[in-house]
């Protein structure tokens, strides 16, 4: 995984309108079958080469949460970061992720309510510069008032 900046904690009191933070990763073979046995989502497009050629797909694709986990990484890691709460999330899957694509995953400070510490969060992911997913994010940010 390739991270653009530290893992760590951004505070409400440091948090800016614009900040962005993003990380990539490959997804592999690997990722989709732990995914399926975390999950329980053994959906055959997702694990059987032979049944994934017969669909819209034409191929295998990795599990869409599988994707927008990495959205949760970049929060929960990045921006905020650790001590980071989720309040709500949005998603609207585009496009497929197929084993071996390299995923672009990133967030971006769209509101603040500093006295709520809510951050609101335009997230997307892309793979070759094309959108696979995009949502917003609402979350509680840590705060240096109760470390």
């Amino acid at each position: 995984m390739l991270d653009n900046l530290p893992r760590g904690t951004i505070c409400i009191e440091d948090i800016e309108m614009g900040m962005t933070r993003h990380l990539r990763k490959v997804v592999t073979d690997e990722d989709i079958e732990m995914f399926a046995q975390i999950s329980t989502d053994r959906n055959p497009v997702h694990l059987d080469d032979d049944y994934a050629r017969d669909t819209i797909f034409e191929g295998r694709i990795a599990h869409g949460m599988l994707t927008a986990g990495l959205i949760s990484a970049v929060i929960g890691e990045q921006l905020p970061g650790h001590g980071t709460v989720y309040m709500g999330q949005s998603l609207k899957f585009l496009a497929p992720v197929r084993p071996g694509d390299m995923v672009y995953a990133e967030v971006k400070v769209i509101d603040i309510d500093f006295s709520k510490r809510r951050v609101k969060l335009d997230c997307h992911c892309s793979v070759e510069g094309k959108k696979v997913l995009v949502g917003e994010a609402m979350v509680l940010a840590p705060s240096r008032k109760f470390d």
